[in-house]
């Protein structure tokens, strides 16, 4: 009997790393890429004036939903979504690729990331599937739950906890950056020189701006468990024109729009030579 359980946990294993997971896995960077891409270039036009476009997934699958065959592209971005999905869940149960892909740490920041992933599938083809699931702005959604969760006993605490944990995270993302720690994740002999140094330019410039937006974020969640003001926490649009509120104004956001569309080339590149 345990011999036949051995069997069918390494079969499984063999099918989480097999050529479906793998393409689930290329697909969700792709799909993250292309939005990370539009939110970037939807930040570099408020930076540039026009207030009138979310600069956030609600705005990017907007901006899809409003080109020619918008609906066709939203399924298909919800589709790769859902295979970003699909994959940190294998890499929850069996571990990712790499000598230390096992870890309990890896494992579980694969789960959270499988949650984020679930919730964007469902976002976006809601929006696709016509109920409006789409259409919520991260400003307000950041609101709603601070809000709930300063509702909480011991919320104050938990919410300035969360906010710390964000920050955390975005230096966490852009050390890592700097450092060029996603060669360990490339198959870099796949690449020329040339090819090398443009994704480390992607990767680099675009880690940095996205740990940035992240420990943003973080510090206005901070404020509002300080303050006791859910009104206060930002979501990624509101972060990012927050921006522009500093002494270089327009220019900081565009900077930051810069790094977020770096990023979303970045993830492309990640979709065509990330180890699996």
């Amino acid at each position: 009997m345990s011999t036949t359980v051995g069997e069918g946990r390494q079969r499984a294993r063999e099918a989480a790393r097999g050529p479906v997971t793998e393409g689930a896995a290329r697909a969700g960077l792709a799909a993250r890429g292309v939005i990370y891409l539009l939110v970037g270039l939807l930040a570099l036009r408020i930076a540039l004036g026009d207030h009138s476009k979310q600069a956030d997934r609600s705005g990017a699958v907007q901006e899809i939903a409003h080109h020619p065959f918008g609906a066709v592209l939203l399924w298909a971005l919800g589709a790769g979504l859902a295979g970003m999905a699909l994959w940190r869940l294998s890499e929850a149960f069996f571990g990712s690729a790499g000598p230390d892909g096992g870890k309990a740490g890896k494992r579980l920041l694969a789960l959270a990331r499988c949650v984020v992933y679930v919730f964007a599938t469902y976002s976006v083809l809601a929006f696709a599937a016509g109920s409006g699931g789409g259409n919520r702005s991260s400003d307000q959604q950041s609101r709603d739950v601070t809000a709930r969760a300063l509702g909480l006993p011991a919320g104050q605490w938990l919410v300035g906890a969360a906010g710390i944990g964000v920050v955390i995270a975005g230096v966490w993302i852009g050390v890592r950056a700097v450092r060029r720690d996603h060669h360990d994740d490339l198959r870099l002999g796949e690449m020329s020189r040339r090819v090398r140094r443009l994704v480390d330019v992607t990767g680099v410039g675009g880690g940095v701006a996205r740990g940035l937006v992240f420990a943003a974020v973080g510090c206005f969640a901070v404020r509002a468990a300080v303050d006791y003001e859910p009104g206060k926490a930002k979501g990624l649009d509101d972060t990012l024109r927050s921006f522009a509120a500093l002494p270089m104004g327009p220019w900081a956001l565009g900077c930051v729009a810069a790094g977020l569309m770096l990023f979303g080339l970045f993830s492309f590149a990640l979709s065509r030579w990330r180890r699996v």
